[in-house]
């Protein structure tokens, strides 16, 4: 079995999964994991074949939060130092939520800290009902500064204020409540099978609009509505009726035939 931390397989059709691969630390993050995980997400960034990316964490648990060598590493830094590790995690989480492709984590036995940072950053989550969820920073005189933009627009300000001050742990179907993800499964070989229909959805769009309903979102969700955003709205619609993928997707539907993207 590879030894590497990170690990990414993309099928013919593709369907990509990286897979957090620390089972012997439950998954938890040091410089290794979170530089292979940015240096993946950059790769399938530029990645056209791949239409959906799955994470999931390898052996009991999705991912511990922060590996405890790491953590005892960074208590040496200098102000500077620690910034500078900081900033690579934080960076990760964005290249991972800036991916043009759906993105979907697969969270099973524990989602802590970071982890859970992994699973709001993420377009889709499906989390097993028993899955154990925990933003545990102040517990540590931390907070959960460079996941918080993701967990914030997951779930709102009120619970994730809640949830950061107070460290409460929480399952998988309260985690479904709250919008921290979107679907909770019984058990392990639900969370795989979810797999399946999700790849068809994203088989079934056009990969181009896919990474522009995400950008539009990011757009919409920062600004009021008025008629500068109503007139933007139409100058993106607009510019997707007259795209190849617009026409192609019109002519596909009329002919009661498949779009070429979806063969």
């Amino acid at each position: 079995m590879s030894t590497d931390p990170v690990l990414l397989d993309v099928s013919p059709e593709g369907v990509a999964v990286v897979t957090l691969n620390r089972p012997e630390k439950r998954n938890a993050f040091d410089e290794l994991m979170i530089t292979g995980l940015s240096d993946t997400f950059e790769t399938l960034k530029g990645a056209d074949h791949v239409r959906i990316v799955f994470i999931r964490g390898e052996g009991a648990v999705f991912c511990a939060g922060a590996d405890i060598d790491w953590m005892r590493r960074a208590a040496q830094f200098t102000d500077q130092g620690n910034e500078t590790d900081a900033l690579a995690l934080a960076r990760m989480l964005r290249h991972l939520h800036e991916l043009p492709q759906l993105t979907v984590a697969l969270a099973h036995g524990a989602a802590m800290g970071g982890g859970a940072g992994l699973v709001a950053a993420c377009d889709v989550a499906v989390a097993v009902k028993s899955t154990t969820f925990r933003f545990s920073e102040v517990r540590l005189g931390l907070t959960p500064a460079t996941i918080s933009p993701y967990v914030v627009e997951a779930v709102g300000p009120r619970w994730a204020r809640a949830l950061f001050a107070t460290a409460e742990s929480f399952d998988g179907t309260f985690a479904e409540r709250i919008g921290l993800v979107q679907y909770a499964v019984e058990d392990d070989a639900a969370l795989r099978a979810m797999m399946e229909p999700l790849s068809d959805l994203a088989l079934a769009a056009a990969p181009g609009a896919v990474a522009d309903a995400k950008a539009l979102v990011g757009y919409v969700a920062g600004h009021k509505i008025d008629d500068s955003l109503a007139k933007e709205t139409a100058r993106r619609i607009a510019a997707r009726r007259t795209s190849a993928e617009g026409r192609e997707g019109l002519a596909a539907f009329l002919e009661k035939r498949k779009p070429e993207w979806y063969s």
